[in-house]
C-alpha cells in the first residue's frame, strides 16, 4: 500500500503502481490535462521534479506544476530542444549530438555536421519539427546502465564523455519516437503538448566552451504553451532589436569598438557627457551617504592575489604582466586595493563603518565569443565599495545600501526590481562556519526589508554569499546589477583588524557592494530600456534650435546662446532646409527639445517648445523656458 498526499486533491492510497498522470485523471481529468509536470517530496523530504508519466512506487507528496510555473516553462524548453534534435536528425542523420539545455527564454542544441548551416535552413527544420509535434510522440524515460548507454551511443564522442563523466552507475536516457538522448529530465508528457515554437538563429560554440575543443553549431530558439505568448515574445525580440544600444551608440556617437582593441570601448564626447552626469550623481549620492572615494591601482603584484584567493580560483579570467623582472596581474576586481588601503594605518571601533567607495578599472579575459557591445567587454568601471564593518551593525548598513540601491534606480527610471539570494559555491574560500554565518545575516536583512526573494544555490563568490537585485526594464527583461556580498574570509587572509574597546585587535566584516555594477553595462542597458530617448538630464543634447529660415538666424543665435551660457547642451542647426527635415533630424538624433524660431516668435520674443515625446508648448518666454528645463533636469525626471 503506498500513500500519496496530493496537493489541493487530497491524500489516497494505492494498492498497484500508478504514473502519475493515470493518478490524477482518476479524481480530476481537467487538472491532469493542464499539468505539466510534478514535484515530488520523498518520506526523508528529499525533493525532485518528474514527468507526469513518473511511476509512483512509495509514499509521497505531490505538488502539479502548471503552465504559468517558471519550472514548466523551462521543462516546455527542454522538451522542445529534443523535438529540434529529432528533426535535425531526420534531415542531416550524420549529425552528432552534444547537450541541448533550456535557457532563459528558450533553448538551444549544439551539435557536430560536416555542412554549413543558414538561417535559411530553420525553415525545413521548423516544418519538421512540427510534423514531429503533430505526431504526439511521448517521451519515454528510461534508466540503463553505463555500458547500455555506451552501446545506445557509440559512435558519438559527446554523449560518451558525458556519460564518463556521471558518478551513478546508472544513466538516464529519453525516447521520443525513434531519437533516443541522454537526459535527466524532467519532460512534458508528449510532442503534441508544444503549442507554439520559434527558431531564432545559429551561432558556433566550442564544446563545452573551451576554445581548444571543436566548433559545434548551436542552434537557438524558443517554445511556449500559447500563440499569443509566443507573438508577444517575438514582437519584444522585435522592439529589442529597435532599440539595441549597439546601433544606437554608433547612430549616436556615442562609442565604438575597435579591431586594435577587441572588447575594449572607445568613448566619445556625447558619450562622456552621459558617462561623466551618471558618475557626478553617483558620487553625490555617495558623499550623502558617508562614502569616502578611493582610486586604487590598475596593476598589483601576483603576490597579493595570492593571498586574496582570486589566483586559485580567478586566475583564467585575468592578464598578466612582468616589471624588472617581477609577476602583476592587471586587476580584475577592486577589492584587494581597498584592503591595502584599510591596512595603511591602524583603526578603531569608534571609526566604522569604514564605507570607501571607487569607480575602479578592471580587466577580464573574457572569450571573443562572448563580447557584445557595452554589455559584455574586457575593460569596465565598476562602482564599487568596500565597507568594513562590526558585525553586530551589519544588518543597519546592509539596509542603508538596499535603501541606495532603490533610490539610485528609481532616478533612472527602473521601479521594480527582485532580489535572489546567491549562496556558498562548491569552489570556495572559508569555513563553513563562515558561510553559514555570512548567509544568516544576508538572509535576516532581506526579510527585515520586507523583499520577496528566491535563493540561488550555489551562485555566491568564492569568498562570500551575494544579494543580487534585478532590475525590469521597458521591454519586461530583467538584468542582474547590484550586488551586496558579505565577506568573512578576505579580512581573515589578509589579516585585518581593529582596535577594539577592550583595547585588544578584532576581526572586521567585509561588504563588497555594486549599484550599477559595471558603469557601461548599465550605460547600455539605460540607452536600450529608453530606445535611445534618454531623460533630459542626461540627454548628450538636450535642446536643438531649429530656426525655419535664415531671417531668423540672429534670433536662433541668441536663443543658443542663452542655453550655453545657462549651461543647458544645445544645438543650433543653421543648415539651409525645410523646417520639416530639421525636425525629422533632430528626432534621429534622439534630442528631447526642439525650439522652433518663425516669425511670430521673433516678434514676440518667445519660442516655440517641441518635444520629441509629443506635445509643443507655444510661444512661452525664454525666461519660462529656462524653468522648465531647471525644474526637469535639477529633479532628474524621466519624462518631460
Amino acid at each position: 500500500m503506498v500513500n500519496i498526499d496530493v496537493e489541493n486533491l487530497g491524500k489516497f492510497s494505492l494498492e498497484e503502481s500508478s504514473s502519475i498522470f493515470n493518478l490524477i485523471s482518476s479524481k480530476n481529468k481537467e487538472l491532469a490535462r493542464k499539468a505539466i509536470i510534478a514535484e515530488l517530496t520523498f518520506k526523508d523530504g528529499a525533493k525532485k521534479f518528474a514527468d507526469m508519466n513518473f511511476v509512483i512506487s512509495s509514499d509521497l507528496k505531490i505538488k502539479l506544476l502548471l503552465p504559468d510555473d517558471e519550472k514548466s516553462i523551462d521543462t516546455l524548453n527542454h522538451s522542445t530542444s529534443h523535438v529540434m534534435a529529432i528533426a535535425i536528425k531526420n534531415i542531416y542523420p550524420e549529425a552528432k549530438f552534444a547537450i541541448g539545455p533550456s535557457i532563459k527564454d528558450g533553448f538551444y542544441y549544439d551539435f557536430e555536421i560536416d555542412k554549413t548551416i543558414s538561417p535559411g535552413d530553420l525553415k525545413p527544420i521548423e516544418d519538421e519539427m512540427k510534423k514531429i509535434i503533430s505526431s504526439n510522440y511521448p517521451f519515454e524515460r528510461k534508466e540503463v546502465t553505463k555500458d547500455e548507454a555506451r552501446e545506445i551511443f557509440k559512435g558519438n564522442p559527446y554523449k560518451l564523455e558525458l556519460i564518463n563523466d556521471i558518478k551513478d552507475e546508472k544513466v538516464i536516457t529519453y525516447k521520443t519516437g525513434n531519437f533516443i538522448d541522454l537526459c535527466s529530465g524532467p519532460h512534458i508528457i508528449s510532442t503534441g503538448r508544444i503549442a507554439a515554437f520559434k527558431l531564432l538563429s545559429i551561432a558556433g560554440a566550442y564544446w563545452r566552451g573551451d576554445e581548444k575543443n571543436k566548433m559545434l553549431i548551436r542552434i537557438y530558439g524558443t517554445s511556449f504553451f500559447k500563440k499569443e505568448d509566443l507573438k508577444d515574445y517575438l514582437d519584444k525580440i522585435e522592439r529589442a532589436k529597435l532599440s539595441d544600444h549597439r546601433k544606437i551608440g554608433k547612430d549616436l556617437e556615442l562609442f565604438s569598438f575597435h579591431d586594435e582593441a577587441p572588447g575594449f570601448p572607445f568613448w566619445h564626447p556625447k558619450g562622456m557627457i552621459i558617462r561623466n552626469l551618471i558618475l557626478d550623481y553617483w558620487r553625490k549620492i555617495h558623499i550623502e551617504s558617508g562614502y569616502q572615494e578611493i582610486q586604487t591601482p590598475i596593476i598589483l603584484s601576483n603576490e597579493l592575489w595570492h593571498t586574496s584567493g582570486h589566483w586559485d580560483h580567478y586566475k583564467e579570467n585575468m592578464y598578466f604582466v612582468k616589471i624588472d623582472e617581477n609577476d602583476y596581474a592587471v586587476k580584475p576586481m577592486n577589492c584587494p586595493g581597498a584592503i591595502l588601503v584599510y591596512k595603511s594605518r591602524q583603526h578603531s571601533y569608534k571609526e566604522f563603518p569604514i564605507r570607501y567607495a571607487e569607480l575602479g578599472l578592471v580587466h577580464r579575459h573574457e572569450k571573443s565569443g562572448v563580447l557584445h557591445g557595452l554589455f559584455r567587454v574586457r575593460n569596465f568601471t565598476q562602482d564599487d565599495a568596500h565597507i568594513f564593518a562590526l558585525e553586530e551593525n551589519l544588518g543597519t548598513e546592509i539596509t542603508a545600501i538596499i535603501n541606495m540601491i532603490g533610490k539610485m534606480y528609481e532616478v533612472f527610471g527602473f521601479k521594480s526590481y527582485h532580489v535572489e539570494l546567491s549562496t556558498r559555491p562548491e569552489d570556495r574560500i572559508g569555513s563553513d562556519e563562515m558561510w553559514d554565518r555570512a548567509e544568516k545575516k544576508l538572509e535576516e536583512a532581506i526579510k527585515e526589508n520586507n523583499l520577496e526573494y528566491k535563493i540561488n544555490p550555489g551562485d555566491g563568490a568564492f569568498y562570500g554569499p551575494k544579494i543580487d537585485f534585478h532590475i525590469k526594464d521597458s521591454l519586461e527583461r530583467t538584468w542582474q546589477c547590484a550586488t551586496i556580498q558579505l565577506d568573512f574570509a578576505m579580512p581573515e587572509k589578509f589579516d585585518i583588524t581593529y582596535m577594539g574597546e577592550d583595547n585588544l585587535k578584532h576581526r572586521p566584516v567585509m561588504i563588497h557592494r555594486v549599484i550599477l555594477g559595471s558603469v557601461e553595462r548599465f550605460i547600455g542597458i539605460l540607452i536600450e530600456n529608453y530606445s535611445g530617448n534618454l531623460p533630459l538630464w542626461i540627454a548628450p543634447v538636450q535642446v536643438a534650435i531649429l530656426p525655419i529660415s535664415d531671417r531668423f538666424h540672429s534670433y536662433s543665435e541668441k536663443i543658443y546662446k542663452v542655453l550655453k551660457k545657462e549651461g543647458y547642451r544645445a544645438e543650433l542647426d543653421s543648415r539651409v532646409e525645410s523646417l520639416n527635415k530639421k525636425i525629422r533630424q533632430a528626432e534621429l538624433n534622439k534630442i528631447p527639445l526642439m525650439v522652433v524660431i518663425g516669425e511670430k516668435e521673433q516678434e514676440s520674443d518667445t519660442v516655440t517648445v517641441r518635444k520629441k515625446a509629443g506635445g509643443d508648448i507655444k510661444n512661452i518666454s525664454i525666461n519660462e523656458f529656462l524653468s522648465v528645463l531647471k525644474e526637469n533636469i535639477e529633479n532628474r525626471k524621466t519624462s518631460l
